[in-house]
């Protein structure tokens, strides 16, 4: 199984930009799904994760009701639609797949077996 994330850059804050996750091996539907991102000098930050087969998402709430995953069957490919972005939003953002993960685990880093190689995010101020 391979993730491929793409879709990050740079953008002034307030602005908008969706993150893509592909994924080739393995399809989506039967898997829970997670975004992390990382900033430098900083600890690994669970973003939003989802149990596909429950439609259950749990979002952080610092990004909850500024972030929404959402997924494209056709196209295998998960999506970070990310708006009214913060400076403090900076960071490298990777998608992560896992199966059989409840819901209480869905920010653990440990709960996913496979991972993108990340995209950069910088929004400035």
């Amino acid at each position: 199984v391979q993730l491929q994330a793409s879709g990050g850059g740079l953008v002034q804050a307030g602005g908008s930009l969706r993150l893509s996750c592909v994924a080739s091996g393995r399809t989506f539907s039967d898997s829970a799904t997670a975004w992390f991102r990382q900033a430098p000098g900083k600890e690994r930050e669970f973003v939003v994760g989802i149990r596909w087969s429950a439609g259950s998402a749990r979002y952080a709430d610092s990004v909850r009701g500024r972030f929404t995953i959402s997924r494209n069957n056709a196209r295998n490919t998960v999506y970070l639609q990310m708006n009214s972005l913060k400076p403090e939003d900076s960071a490298m953002y990777s998608c992560a797949m896992g199966s059989r993960i409840i819901f209480s685990q869905l920010g653990l880093p440990s709960s996913y077996d496979y991972w993108g190689q990340g995209t950069q995010v910088t929004v400035s101020s």
